[in-house]
């Protein structure tokens, strides 16, 4: 199984995977998943991994349809400049390749943000850490395995 699952089951966190086909063809990896799975498109969240300040990287966690606000980003992180991360820079930070990407599980623990609206939800989806997986579990509980922060992180 994906780093993502070995670290809930080290952690005892209860979660639910849940796996389909994945299809090239689709252009968003989170939009798949909702349609795949027929959830909630606000309940799929997606992992997108920033540079802060040019010195280290970190981790948003968003609605599959919303866009990251870098601004809000910088101010929740107390940083000067947020730029998306390159993706060489996410595969050697995380160990997974884009569109897999888990906030679990990474190879180095990095600074998580968990968007607010996941406050509102007893449950949300999070990427396994390959295309085609996802793990359903509680806000809470992604909170605590990843020592992460609530904050607004979304354009308006």
């Amino acid at each position: 199984m994906t780093p993502a699952v070995k670290q809930l089951d080290k952690l005892a966190l209860p979660y639910k995977l849940h796996q389909y086909q994945h299809d090239a063809s689709y252009k968003s990896f989170g939009i798949e998943a909702v349609e795949k799975l027929q959830v909630a498109s606000e309940t799929v969240f997606k992992t997108l991994v920033v540079d802060v300040d040019n010195s280290y990287l970190a981790v948003a966690i968003i609605p599959v349809e919303e866009k990251l606000s870098l601004k809000k980003l910088a101010k929740a992180l107390n940083a000067k400049k947020i730029t998306m991360a390159e993706a060489t820079k996410v595969q050697n930070s995380t160990g997974y390749v884009l569109g897999g990407v888990s906030p679990l599980g990474q190879k180095k623990s990095l600074v998580t943000t968990l968007d607010s609206s996941a406050e509102m939800l007893s449950q949300i989806f999070i990427s396994g850490g390959k295309r085609g997986l996802e793990i359903e579990l509680s806000p809470e509980h992604l909170i605590l395995s990843l020592r992460a922060t609530y904050a607004n992180i979304t354009s308006d």
